[in-house]
This record gives C-alpha cells, sequence and structure tokens, in this order.
C-alpha cells in the first residue's frame, strides 16, 4: 500500500505541473523572445515551455500550440504561446495576448521602451520594431512574435 500511495502522490505532482503558475522568469525568457532579443530556437521554447506548462495541446499551421495559464506580458493576460514546428520555413516564438494591438504595443513601449512601427495601411495593420518583433490582430485579440530563417541542416549547406 505505501508503494501505491507514493505513485499516486508523483503522479498528482506530475499532472499538476502543467496547471502550475508560470516561473516567475516566463517575461525574461518568452518576453525577451517575442520582441526579438533572443534567440528563436524552436527547440528551446518548446523544452521550456513543456518543462513549465505540459505538452502543447495541439499541433496546427506549421506550430505547437501551449496554453500559459494565467501567465502576463505587459500587464496582459497570455493565453497561448506559439512554437514553430519543423516543417515551417522560419523558427519562431509567438503569443496570445488578450488586448488589443493599439494597447499591446503602448504597453510594450511604457515597459520596454521599444517602437513599433505600422508597415502597411490596411484596416488591420501590422505593426513592426527595429529588431523584427511584429504584433498583428488575431481576431479581436493580439498577436506578437518573432520569426527568423531557418538555416538549412549542415549536410545541405
Amino acid at each position: 500500500m505505501p508503494c501505491l500511495r507514493i505513485l499516486a502522490a508523483g503522479l498528482l505532482a506530475a499532472g499538476s505541473l502543467a496547471q502550475a503558475a508560470p516561473p516567475s522568469h516566463f517575461g525574461d525568457v518568452v518576453g525577451n523572445g517575442l520582441l526579438c532579443r533572443d534567440q528563436t530556437s524552436n527547440r528551446y521554447y518548446f523544452d521550456y515551455l513543456s518543462q513549465y506548462f505540459g505538452r502543447p495541446y495541439k499541433r496546427e499551421g506549421g506550430a505547437y500550440w501551449f496554453r500559459t495559464n494565467d501567465a502576463i506580458l505587459w500587464g496582459f493576460p497570455v493565453l497561448e504561446v506559439i512554437i514553430s514546428d519543423e516543417s515551417y520555413p522560419y523558427s519562431f516564438v509567438g503569443a496570445v495576448t488578450d488586448t488589443t494591438p493599439e494597447e499591446l504595443e503602448k504597453a510594450i513601449l511604457n515597459q520596454d521602451g521599444l517602437a513599433y512601427a505600422k508597415i502597411d495601411t490596411s484596416r488591420y495593420p501590422v505593426r513592426e520594431s527595429k529588431p523584427g518583433s511584429r504584433i498583428v490582430y488575431f481576431n479581436t485579440r493580439s498577436k506578437i512574435y518573432c520569426a527568423k530563417f531557418k538555416q538549412l541542416p549542415p549536410a545541405l549547406r
């Protein structure tokens, strides 16, 4: 019986990891990646998000999708983080935030000093920073991402 209790406690602990609060360094790690201030290695972010939020809940559109319970960036809830999979020609990290692109842009400027410029004149303009981070409309929310060219594997160069 004691072995069964230990096994049950271990399973509960492992299962609760996916529901755990975001780590204190979430803003530094994911935030800097989204602003193109850090690496965009999809393996790095996949491992990081899996460790703190559990496995991705779906794989769609060339990306792994993670739910990020209670995560906050620039004062707004982060609903999902997306990481490119191996089928996508770019390596990227992105996040869906529960705010408009206008509000997200203002918050980033105020907190990080990073300015964005509208790069088109559409009704829902894409905003881009000098390092290459972009903010786009995602229905009534915003999506922020950093995408970089993925080099060919060494055997193909």
